[in-house]
């Protein structure tokens, strides 16, 4: 079995691969983080996913996944807030509505490459303007799309959610899952 490379310096991510069960190398370079003009947010998560795994590949008998995760809200792309203002405004934006987080994936291996990405709505109630503020002042947004992370405080934020939980995480497991053993059984052939 070809060696998993995770091109991701996430904790999260690294989180969820070692639940699943994976065994994997981290191995993350950077990439410019700068959305094209006229980009969709979709080609966007599926752009950066694959330069990411690009990045990283160093062309072995190695499958490199490289994820990228953004929060859309009110038709913006909400990327990770440069400071605590910046996340009380997104987080004014989610508050009492409805959003979308959208992850692209991508393996890179010996043979090419396969990208997929996920789509999970996510419900927000509404907010205070305390809640924003204490929130944001928690330091847990800074380094989150979308100002917020739903495995830790803002969980009492989240009234539902419609997809993959994993996903708003920041990685979609199922579908990152279903695309290695295609991978699998195409070098099983």
């Amino acid at each position: 079995m070809p060696e998993l490379v995770l091109a991701s310096a996430s904790p999260r991510r690294r989180e969820l691969l070692t639940i699943a069960g994976f065994r994997f190398t981290v191995r993350s370079r950077p990439v410019e983080e700068r959305r094209a003009e006229g980009e969709s947010p979709e080609q966007y998560a599926m752009r950066l996913a694959r330069e990411k795994a690009e990045a990283a590949w160093e062309g072995r008998d190695e499958i490199v996944l490289g994820a990228d995760t953004i929060v859309t809200a009110g038709g913006r792309v909400l990327e990770k807030p440069v400071d605590a203002a910046d996340a009380c405004a997104m987080l004014r934006l989610l508050s009492g509505k409805t959003h979308v987080v959208l992850t692209g994936i991508c393996l890179r291996h010996p043979g090419g490459a396969i990208a997929d990405r996920e789509l999970t709505r996510v419900h927000f109630t509404a907010l205070s303007d305390s809640e924003i503020e204490d929130y944001a002042a928690s330091g847990e947004p800074m380094d989150k799309a979308g100002a917020y992370a739903i495995q830790g405080l803002a969980s009492k934020f989240i009234d539902r959610i419609e997809g993959d939980y994993f996903n708003v995480m920041g990685l979609p497991l199922a579908l990152f899952y279903r695309r290695w053993k295609e991978l699998q059984s195409r070098r099983a052939k």
